[in-house]
């Protein structure tokens, strides 16, 4: 083709008339010859067009909603990097001025102009850099006494988000939990003592659990813990693990205490791409004093012009979500916060009390602490049914929600749920199709002739499991962070 047919190519031809568009993606090797941006970006933004709708995934902790000024704020400084403080010295500034803004929603005692705290690309870093100070607080303390100090250990609930698994086996530190039950579905605070030993770097309570959105009584932990320290001379510490609360709690519960108000909270980690309304990924951590944080922790380089000192497990990553979170500080302010926050909790409750009235559900637990609950199939009416939750997980991808159906973690793992997360971005009017949705579809399995292949899985493997009635068989899906 000559030079001129191909300049009249690129002018004149439809994106759908180009030979591009008629012939499969890439999938092996890059292509030898360059493709014009408009048939390039449609090729790769089709690519997405089966995907759910981002407002209509339940499933999800992840802020998939911003308004029109924040998008375009991030937008616009999508190729700032974070780490280059001698090109973007004002991003440094505004990550402090966020760290301050967190540490001071969790009430940090630190007199210091800037608090003690960290940025991070998610709730897993932060989790991650505040299980490693901890690890190293008490490392270098067991090395000043002489100890050993190749056996650490920490606490946690069954109910653990899977970057604690990550963190002890990365580092090498046991992780020892805490089963859950239907008696106790947070973390026990005397079954905790009782897996403490002098090798153990913290004890981990969980603001939001993940499985099932309930939150671990981080008070009665610190008051045990401090009888428990005294009568053993430990100084066992406490992270929480704040990925979901740490932005509800401090608007929607001010009064109550979990934060660093309680002598033993050391440091708390938390996700502000979640219910901090950011676009991923974006975290925080902040301890409560500058002595908490290990200067080990610490990196500082040169080479990009001046000295850069950094907390963190990434080095390079994009400034639009710090520059996002600001925004989302002075746009909304304490009120503005407190308002999302607690429309989504409203609409939370409603869902869990309209789906408690349904004949097939019974939710797990009456108590909605966060804007997400979970709810199973009564027992009576499982044993009868020819369909599943997992069924019903299905059936609303048809209408375009994802609604996840899984089972709960050890020791309850035989117990299938569904949960539902809500976020900014859901209305009352949305909740209200959610539930049109899922009475059509009850409707449509109560008239099946056959159960389905969900519910023969069942059969084969049914077994009855204290009052809820669950399978074995069918493959789970975990529950995403």
């Amino acid at each position: 083709m000559s030079t001129a047919d191909k300049k009249r190519v690129n002018i004149e031809t439809p994106v759908y008339g180009s030979t591009a568009m008629a012939s499969p993606a890439p999938t092996d090797t890059i292509p030898m010859e360059p493709t014009s941006p408009e048939i390039a970006y449609q090729m790769v933004k089709d690519e997405t067009y089966p995907q759910t709708q981002p407002r209509l995934n339940l499933a999800t902790f992840v802020t998939t909603y911003m308004d029109p000024y924040a998008t375009k704020l991030m937008n616009e400084a999508i190729d700032m990097n974070y780490i280059d403080e001698t090109e973007y010295p004002r991003v440094a500034v505004m990550t402090g001025r966020c760290i301050n803004i967190v540490a001071n929603l969790w009430h940090s005692p630190e007199k210091a102009q800037w608090k003690a705290g960290a940025l991070a690309i998610g709730s897993s870093e932060a989790c991650m850099l505040g299980g490693v100070a901890a690890w190293l607080r008490w490392r270098e303390k067991r090395k000043a006494q002489g100890k050993p100090y190749d056996k650490p250990n920490f606490v946690i609930s069954s109910g653990f988000q899977v970057v604690w698994e990550k963190f002890g086996q990365l580092w090498q530190i046991e992780m020892r939990t805490v089963p859950l039950t239907l008696e106790k579905n947070t973390l026990d605070p005397e079954a905790a003592l009782a897996m403490c030993d002098e090798n153990t770097i913290c004890i981990v309570p969980i603001q939001g659990v993940t499985w099932t959105g309930l939150n671990d009584d981080v008070e009665a932990l610190d008051k045990a813990l401090d009888v428990y320290n005294a009568k053993t001379g430990y100084d066992i510490p406490i992270h929480v693990d704040a990925a979901t609360g740490g932005y509800i709690l401090p608007f929607l519960n001010p009064d109550k205490k979990w934060d660093f108000r309680l002598k033993w909270v050391l440091s708390i980690s938390t996700s502000g791409h979640k219910f901090g309304l950011v676009y991923p990924g974006l975290g925080w951590v902040v301890w409560k004093d500058k002595k908490y944080l290990p200067g080990s922790m610490a990196f500082s380089v040169n080479y990009l012009g001046a000295n850069i000192t950094q907390v963190g497990l990434n080095f390079s990553r994009p400034a639009a979500q710090i520059l996002g979170q600001y925004y989302q500080f002075i746009r909304l302010g304490f009120q503005g916060y407190k308002e999302v926050q607690q429309n989504s909790m409203d609409i939370a409750k409603y869902l869990h009390d309209q789906l408690d009235k349904m004949a097939p559900f019974k939710v797990y637990s009456k108590d909605v602490v966060n804007p997400l609950f979970i709810w199973y199939m009564k027992p009576e009416y499982a044993k009868k049914a020819k369909w599943t939750l997992y069924d019903l997980q299905y059936k609303l991808q048809e209408s375009g929600w994802m609604v996840p159906a899984y089972t709960l973690p050890d020791n309850l793992e035989n117990f299938v749920v569904m949960r539902i997360v809500v976020r900014q971005g859901m209305s009352r009017d949305m909740a209200d199709m959610l539930l049109g949705d899922i009475a059509n579809a009850i409707a449509e399995f109560e008239k099946l002739e056959y159960p389905t292949q969900a519910r023969i899985a069942l059969d084969k493997n049914q077994k009855v499991v204290g009052k809820v009635f669950t399978h074995t068989h069918t493959p789970t899906a975990k529950a995403k962070k």
